[in-house]
């Protein structure tokens, strides 16, 4: 089972980036996926996290207005799509696979089963 993000790159303050998450081994419908992010010296934090279906959407308060998460499990994909990016945006990304059906928000790192490798994200100023 494997997560893949993909979208990695550098991007001047204002502008736009979108993320990608796939899977190889996993049917993503059944999973609630969450995006994660770890800016440099600092622990990992929840961004945004969708329910199955994709009904539910959480965003952490700093992104919120800004970033957009969504899915396609038709095509085993979950998107993030960042709008106004900030320098304070720089960071590497995870994305995240949970089966339990306790996962309401999904804000901890304990409550998934799968993570991507990560994708760097570079804002400048």
């Amino acid at each position: 089972v494997q997560l893949v993000e993909s979208g990695r790159g550098l991007v001047q303050a204002g502008g736009s980036l979108r993320l990608t998450c796939t899977s190889s081994g996993l049917t993503f419908s059944r999973y609630y996926i969450g995006w994660f992010r770890q800016a440099p010296g600092k622990e990992r934090e929840f961004a945004a996290g969708i329910s199955r279906l994709g009904g539910n959407t959480y965003y952490t308060d700093s992104v919120k207005g800004r970033f957009t998460i969504s899915r396609d499990n038709a095509k085993n994909m979950v998107y993030l799509q960042m709008n106004s990016v900030e320098p304070e945006d720089t960071a590497v990304y995870y994305c995240a696979a949970g089966s339990s059906s306790r996962i309401v928000v999904g804000l901890t790192g304990s409550e998934y089963d799968y993570w991507g490798q990560g994708t760097l994200v570079t804002v400048s100023s």
